[in-house]
């Protein structure tokens, strides 16, 4: 199991850490995120036109303002862990892991022998382009990268104890939007809450982290006071578009009222 803790960290004692997607391929995203105090960013390959190459630049970037660079891949195949990893992520999310079997899998294509199938790519980011030693590399891989699995169904909740008791998994992040879409129900719904409850709490009987995404200051608060362990608050796309929106209309509001 990788050292969470030491990786995604709140600044407040007992409060969660504070994350945001980064969907834009520039980099100058993940130094707008350090500079107003972000403690992780998650590198979104699933949702967004992002590229192996852009991505490895905003994982040096982020490491080097003391974030924790994350890499949500767009699937499950070993190949693209594998690059990502080697590329510098200090851990991955992977949408939609529904069983027990699936985070086996998933759990084996980030981390060496004896404990996975990844192949050594020492002479990569991962590996100081060849100067660390083997066992420094893999030592890093199986210890302290993160293996982040989303539980985007109802499948995957009523499995996420078996999930969270693979060896390897650190913690779970739940995909509220996904599950939601899933059921063909609203993100508030009784039954889609109760879910959610029921993820949270295999988290906390298992003693691993569980994430979430929130929207808005309040909804950054209310997933706090639910006990998730680290919390991502918004993504650099919609805070662009929002800003731009409120301040066109505005502008336009205003013109309109002069004449």
């Amino acid at each position: 199991m990788a050292d969470l803790p030491g990786a995604l960290t709140g600044r407040e004692p007992g409060a969660p850490a504070v994350g945001a997607w980064i969907k834009l391929a520039t980099t100058e995203s993940v130094e707008i995120m350090a500079a107003v105090g972000i403690d992780f960013v998650v590198i979104d390959l699933e949702h967004a036109p992002l590229d192996l190459q852009t991505a490895a630049g905003m994982i040096v970037l982020a490491r080097a303002y003391g974030m924790t660079p994350l890499v949500r891949v767009p699937g499950h195949e070993p190949a693209t862990i594998g690059r990502v990893l080697d590329s510098g992520a200090c851990g991955i999310l992977v949408p939609h892991v529904d069983d027990a079997e699936q985070a086996r899998a998933v759990v084996s294509a980030m981390r060496f022998p004896p404990h996975g199938a990844r192949g050594a790519g020492g002479t990569s980011r991962a590996g100081r382009w060849g100067l660390l030693s083997r066992a420094e590399y893999t030592r890093f891989g199986n210890e302290q990268v993160l293996c982040i699995p989303q539980l985007e169904s109802a499948e995957a909740i009523e499995a996420a104890p078996e999930i969270l008791a693979v060896d390897g998994v650190d913690a779970v992040f739940l995909g509220a939007g996904d599950l939601a879409l899933s059921l063909g129900l609203g993100a508030g719904e009784p039954a889609v809450r109760a879910l959610l409850d029921t993820g949270r709490a295999a988290a906390a009987a298992a003693g691993k982290p569980c994430g979430a995404a929130s929207a808005g200051v309040d909804g950054a608060l209310r997933a706090a006071e639910l006990g998730h362990g680290f919390v991502v608050i918004g993504n650099d796309a919609t805070l662009l578009a929002r800003a731009a929106d409120a301040l066109v209309g505005g502008v336009r509001a205003g013109l309109r009222g002069t004449r």
